[in-house]
């Protein structure tokens, strides 16, 4: 798998099959390492360990109904709350961040209502604070780490 634009992490992967699987931290499982796989295990593990999100507040691959339409997000982090204070959207390397994958998180956050999001294709990094108030974001430099 290429290097992606992430600190590097030390990925648990095993060959089966004549098919790579990488250890999901989350989901605590071997799942099969797609290239957007390959992404998603880095955000876990950027918002884990570099950001200091717990483990025990973050969820992968649930799904959630968008206009009768069945979805599913990629990574949401709760508040101590329950509620959610981070989505995220992950695409493969080779997919280009558009206005499209923009449309895309921000039907999915009309319904969780996240504080934060978050678009990667693994090389580029979009990080946006939420103003619910006026259905709109504002794009941050950097994402905030998690605060106890």
């Amino acid at each position: 798998m290429q290097d992606l634009n992430f600190p590097k992490y030390a990925f648990r992967i095993k060959n089966s099959e004549n098919s790579l699987s990488i250890f999901d931290i989350v989901r605590k499982k071997f799942v099969l390492l797609q290239p957007e796989e390959w992404v998603r295990q880095h955000t876990l593990h950027f918002l884990i360990h570099t950001k200091q999100y717990p483990l025990s507040l973050v969820n992968v691959e649930k799904q959630l109904v968008v206009n009768q339409l069945k979805k599913r997000y990629d990574i949401v982090v709760f508040n101590a709350l329950g509620q959610v204070e981070i989505l995220v959207e992950c695409k493969s390397p080779t997919t280009k961040i558009t206005q499209e994958v923009f449309d895309q998180i921000a039907r999915y956050n009309y319904q969780l209502k996240a504080q934060y999001l978050m678009v990667t294709n693994g090389m580029a990094h979009y990080f946006c604070k939420m103003d619910h108030v006026n259905e709109k974001y504002t794009f941050l430099k950097e994402f905030p780490d998690f605060r106890r």
